[in-house]
């Protein structure tokens, strides 16, 4: 595949994870306000997230959105400022990605599954 295909495939999935996110982050922010002005603590609303397989869900994919959002992001912040090769843009980009899907993966589990993760 030549380098403006892969150019053009990660402005794209750039573009789709953040008109994503922005939906989720927007139902997120609703879900909070609703939850804080209805006089919720983090301990009840934590309590109604427990076992919950849509939070799970909402929140999982949240997750995967910022960390393909954000790996497209670090390389293009690489790839402008740096000079570094194809093969290492891609490499960082990649270990970016996959420490923001596990790190955001377990704070899911943490808050839907319960327990430490």
């Amino acid at each position: 595949m030549s380098p403006a295909v892969q150019a053009a495939k990660r402005w794209y999935w750039q573009r789709i994870s953040a008109m994503a996110m922005a939906l989720f982050v927007t139902v997120h922010l609703i879900v909070m306000i609703l939850a804080i002005r209805g006089g919720l603590t983090a301990a009840e609303i934590l309590g109604r997230t427990r076992g919950s397989l849509a939070w799970g869900a909402f929140y999982g994919i949240f997750v995967v959105l910022v960390a393909v959002h954000g790996a497209i992001g670090l390389r293009n912040m690489l790839a402008e400022t740096g000079r570094l090769s194809e093969r290492a843009l891609s490499g960082i980009s990649l270990a970016a990605g996959a420490v923001l899907l596990v790190m955001g993966l377990r704070a899911v589990a943490a808050v839907t599954l319960g327990g430490g993760a």
